[in-house]
């Protein structure tokens, strides 16, 4: 697949099962996040590999932080199935990669350039992932902004997560790409 190819037909996919990458696989999906564009080559990124057994502690940590979250705005808890739904989302992949964005202070590069940074470095797993064959999807929600969430996963009080990057090989089909035009997006600016 060619370049342009590549970044036309990307496409997410929230359906997925095993396998996957691993190995030399994931090295070459993760060497392309670090090829990102980073301004003095700081380097405001790191990555975290959640595999197996500890998918369901990811999902227990998700548990914790809503049932927190319920608490302090004193709404009432989830019931046992809501819960178990909650429990379960890490499940959906065989994979998944927390993206962080580290920032450093610099006098050059302010926080939201670092942050823009660690956006196209998962991007670029994204694509690094669709070249090799796997399927994926970026997700967020009230759990990727959650500080206990954050503890559980041991950022530091300075990164930020970017977002959690469900891998994995395409469960069914992929939904239509719709078509967009380019003029809808850019125009011409003048002076």
């Amino acid at each position: 697949m060619d370049a342009l190819q590549l970044l036309h037909t990307r496409n997410s996919a929230p359906r997925l099962r095993d396998p996957a990458p691993q190995g030399d696989d994931l090295d070459d999906i993760l060497k392309a996040a670090l090829r990102a564009p980073d301004h003095s080559w700081l380097r405001p990124w790191r990555f975290l590999t959640i595999t197996g057994d500890a998918r369901e502690k990811l999902g227990e940590l998700f548990v914790g932080a809503s049932q927190q979250r319920q608490q302090a705005a004193g709404e009432p808890t989830l019931d046992d199935a809501a819960l178990a739904k909650l429990a379960a989302k890490p499940l959906r992949a065989p994979l998944i990669v927390v993206v962080v964005a580290s920032v450093k202070e610099h006098p050059k590069v302010p926080e939201i350039e670092q942050l823009l940074s660690a956006g196209c470095a998962a991007h670029g797993i994204m694509l690094a992932c669709h070249a090799k064959g796997f399927a994926g999807v970026w997700r967020t929600g009230a759990n990727a902004f959650d500080k206990t969430v954050h503890r559980g996963l041991g950022l530091a009080p300075h990164e930020h997560l970017i977002g959690f990057l469900y891998l994995g090989t395409i469960a069914g089909s992929y939904k239509p790409l719709r078509e967009l035009a380019v003029a809808d997006y850019c125009q011409n600016w003048s002076g």
